[in-house]
């Protein structure tokens, strides 16, 4: 026989809250999910019996129930910031390896390559060290693709 649910409320506030999210606007589903299981653990439904229409495990939504307890709605809904990796390069060095590739490619070479680009940032010591793909994801973040032009700038010579 399956245990009782425990008691759980969410105030009257976060309730009006709660239906308001659900019937306004775009949200991301996973927050749409959170505040359904809040919902129904108000109403006294158990965590495996909302399991079955809400599509996230018991654990999940008990989960849920208690980062309400513990730090209120918005920690129950929203997830908190994670903090991805630190910045490769600084944006002085972006820019200098930027204004690099606009001028004229090294002797002996018709274009730069995203090799050449490393290469090149690390001899005129631009940077201590740095990866193809790195300059790859800064070429293509300020649309330039040396490799297909002789020359990304072009003068005016007349």
């Amino acid at each position: 026989m399956a245990r009782p649910p425990l008691p759980f409320q969410v105030s009257a506030k976060d309730q009006k809250e709660l239906r308001q999210l659900l019937s306004g606007g775009v949200q991301q589903v996973r927050v749409v999910l959170r505040a359904v299981a809040l919902l129904q653990l108000t109403e006294g439904v158990s965590a495996p019996q909302a399991s079955r229409t809400i599509p996230l495990t018991a654990q999940a939504i008990r989960k849920i129930a208690h980062r309400y307890r513990e730090a209120g709605l918005e920690r129950a809904l929203y997830e908190r910031p994670r903090p991805g990796p630190a910045e490769i390069l600084e944006a002085s060095q972006k820019q200098r390896i930027i204004a690099m590739v606009c001028r004229q490619p090294p002797e002996g070479r018709a274009r730069w390559t995203v090799r050449l680009v490393a290469e090149q940032a690390v001899k005129r010591k631009l940077v201590p060290r740095v990866g193809r793909e790195t300059i790859r994801i800064l070429l293509e973040s300020h649309d330039l693709k040396p490799w297909r032009e002789k020359n990304v700038v072009r003068g005016g010579t007349r």
